[in-house]
């Protein structure tokens, strides 16, 4: 098996529409030889990760929650923040919800590359 390395321009694409495409990509469903047991996917590397495009109504209700564990230990912090701290962060977030929830998984997420 042999992985291909796929450069994306992130410029001015949605954020889901970008991630079904890596995900697509990491996870090796473009292959005529696919097979959901198996971890054939592809290297992807995504620039411009900055000029991301979102919705205005989005940036502002979208949350991302975090637990502690403890009593009370929610945490939320909404896109808008987030994208300003972190814009990576954003983009494996939601790449990561949309790979199979299995222990292939984070053998997939590790060939994410994101590049400033």
């Amino acid at each position: 098996m042999e992985r291909k390395t796929h450069t994306i321009d992130a410029t001015d694409k949605i954020l889901g529409r970008l991630a079904v495409e890596i995900a697509v990509l990491l996870r090796g469903k473009h292959k005529p030889d696919f097979a959901p047991n198996k971890d054939m996917g592809d290297i992807v590397v995504v620039k411009n990760i900055e000029n991301l495009k979102f919705d205005e109504k989005k940036m502002e209700q979208k949350k991302y929650y975090r637990h502690s564990g403890y009593l009370g230990g929610i945490k939320e912090i909404s896109l808008k923040d987030l994208f300003k701290k972190d814009p990576e962060k954003v983009l494996k977030k939601a790449v990561f919800g949309m790979l199979p929830k299995n222990k292939l998984r984070p053998l997939m997420i590790k060939r994410l590359k994101i590049e400033k």
